[in-house]
């Protein structure tokens, strides 16, 4: 028999080694694969790996449709969820449409907030904001440039009839968006009464927040009629003075409109917008049309025939419009602004979102505002049509717009079409 270090046991067998000797093997073993590993074995390279491509794929995907994207949120909403649920399978069909629910509850960009919770949820808070840049900035980028040449040629009579043929179209696409979230919107006897209330205050120059305000409020009311009548008070009190920055924001725009000035007024649009991106038309008319005029009727709707003809949100309207009063700065500026309050939204909305879908009184609330903004988008296309529609040839063309955007025609098509026959007649 050998010694105590190497004995065997009578059939031949080494016996088991005691815990704190395997342990201890375990672990020079574990160290010496370690030393011996090849870099990517590293455990912090292995978590920071798979967050880098994710980051790559996320910048890849928003990039792309941020260049191809066109046709309004709707076709946004559709390209993302080809490529997010069907393509890459990173989101279930319930999951996608849980996200497009949520993002529909915050004010804003929807279909830019559905870009960045898809980032979000694929790469963290640097997901997030991947997601937001390669989305907006190439949109950005082509206002831009329509701006520049817009001041540059803008006098050229070709340039004029491409002007003056997008026009029409461009309120036939209102028209259609108006035609469609009214349908979603004004489902109830309440929505429809606050509508009402709501087309009533806007016809009468009450100011939009005013106006979505009030919706909602009687919307909570005819709901909530157990609501404390001490709590409803104090809503009700507070409704004169929540847009009361505006008026000063204006007079102080009236003296000296700087980029201050810009970056606030869009921020506060960007904010409090609910339903659709067409609704920015009504808080940009009232703002910077008829209370600032800083913009005449025809710009905007060349600055809303702008973003139609290129990809990306409808917001990057503002980007234009900033352009047209201080340049780039002001264009960028315009953009940061209006673009802001999504990015804040949807970093909070983990907590904020499950809240509102809880709350009677909130998804109340909410639901008056969405028929407010039916009445604002309703009133807006209304006078932009007095303005854009002067002749019979183009009244005609809204009309053949509106049929076939029924069928189904893509909108920057039809606004591509529109300005090239406006050349043409020119």
């Amino acid at each position: 028999m050998r010694g105590q270090g190497g004995k065997n046991t009578a059939n031949g067998q080494r016996p088991a080694p005691s815990a704190d000797f395997a342990r201890a093997a375990a672990a020079g073993d574990v160290l010496s694969r370690a030393s011996n590993a090849p870099e990517s074995f590293c455990p912090a390279r292995s978590i920071i790996e798979p967050r880098a491509s994710a980051l790559r794929e996320v910048a890849r995907l928003f990039l792309k449709l941020g260049l191809v994207g066109f046709g309004g949120p709707a076709a946004h909403i559709a390209l993302m969820r080809d490529e997010v649920v069907r393509r890459r399978e990173w989101m279930s069909d319930e999951e996608f449409l849980d996200a497009v629910g949520a993002v529909n509850l915050l004010p804003g960009p929807n279909s830019t907030e559905l870009a960045l919770h898809i980032g979000r949820r694929q790469a963290g808070t640097a997901g997030l904001l991947v997601a937001g840049a390669c989305f907006i900035l190439p949109p950005v980028a082509l206002v831009l440039a329509c701006a520049w040449a817009y001041v540059r040629y803008g006098r050229l009579p070709a340039v004029l009839g491409a002007w003056a043929g997008a026009q029409p179209i461009v309120v036939a696409v209102v028209a259609m968006a108006l035609m469609g979230f009214a349908r979603t919107a004004l489902r109830t006897t309440p929505a429809i009464v606050a509508g009402l209330l709501a087309l009533l205050l806007a016809a009468l120059g009450v100011h939009e927040l005013v106006v979505l305000l009030a919706a909602g409020f009687l919307v909570l009311a005819v709901r909530m009629p157990s609501l404390p009548r001490g709590a409803a008070a104090g809503m009700v009190a507070l409704v004169p003075w929540l847009p009361a920055a505006s008026p000063a924001v204006a007079v102080a725009a009236a003296a000296v409109p700087g980029l201050g000035w810009l970056f606030l007024f869009f921020f506060k649009t960007g904010a409090v917008l609910y339903g659709s991106g067409y609704v920015l038309l009504s808080f940009l008319r009232g703002g910077l049309v008829e209370r600032g005029g800083w913009l005449t009727e025809a710009q905007l709707l060349d600055a809303v025939a702008a973003g139609q003809l290129t990809p990306g949100p409808v917001f990057t309207t503002a980007t234009f419009i900033g352009y047209l009063l201080h340049g780039v700065p002001g264009g960028l500026v315009a953009t940061a602004g209006i673009f802001l309050p999504a990015f804040l939204l949807v970093g909070v909305s983990g907590a904020l979102i499950p809240w509102l879908r809880r709350s009677p009184p909130a998804r109340a609330f909410l639901d008056g505002v969405n028929a407010g903004s039916v009445a604002l988008m309703a009133v807006v296309t209304w006078e932009l049509g007095r303005h854009a529609i002067t002749s019979p040839w183009l009244a005609l063309l809204a009309a053949a717009s509106l049929l076939l955007l029924r069928v189904g025609v893509n909108s920057s098509w039809l606004v591509a079409g529109g300005a090239l026959a406006g050349a043409l007649l020119r």
